[in-house]
């Protein structure tokens, strides 16, 4: 059987896009990073995952550092006001209140920070630091308590909120998304 032109073409395109879909550049294009030395600091000094870094950023800003929410969330990784201070009395970091809300550096490190204590009071529990960073630990405790979700990845579906269920998805794809396209230490 002979292929004719159209035929041809069809197949040179599927061929092409098969390529372009699986470079690098393509997925790099798609799932791009900013701020990487800011992420990679603050994620060895306080041993995260740097793609959770990445994938929280991605989800709560998706890199806008002048990112305000509706509830006042503020910078690359939203911290609320009152979660700030208070990680900021807590850390020792001591920056100033407006150093996480209007420089990168800091939002990523008071972040970064954040999240590393909801890891270790989750004993290194991901989805439930995930959870807690975007519902707060007192919500995520009282559901663990009462039974009402367990905490795997697998039951997101148990969360009572919505928002924090489509949150704690969103980070988890993205997370897996860095891990398959970046090596670390970022390129």
């Amino acid at each position: 059987m002979r292929l004719n032109r159209k035929q041809w073409i069809y197949i040179i395109s599927l061929f092409m896009l098969f390529l372009i879909l699986n470079s690098d550049f393509f997925w790099k294009t798609m799932y791009p990073i900013a701020y990487q030395e800011e992420v990679q600091e603050a994620a060895e000094y306080f041993d995260v995952n740097p793609y959770l870094v990445l994938a929280i950023v991605q989800t709560e800003s998706n890199f806008r550092q002048d990112r305000l929410s509706s509830k006042g969330a503020t910078g690359l990784m939203q911290l609320m006001p009152d979660t700030a201070d208070w990680a900021n009395e807590e850390s020792g970091l001591n920056k100033s209140p407006e150093a996480y809300r209007l420089n990168a550096r800091s939002n990523i490190l008071l972040g970064t920070w954040y999240i590393s204590y909801l890891l270790e009071k989750y004993d290194g529990d991901m989805v439930k630091a995930v959870a807690a960073y975007n519902a707060g630990q007192g919500h995520v405790d009282r559901w663990l308590d009462d039974g009402i979700w367990d905490g795997s990845e697998y039951r997101l579906d148990q969360i009572p909120f919505g928002e924090t269920r489509h949150y704690a998805a969103r980070v988890l794809y993205y997370l897996k998304r860095y891990e398959d396209i970046y090596e670390y230490p970022f390129e």
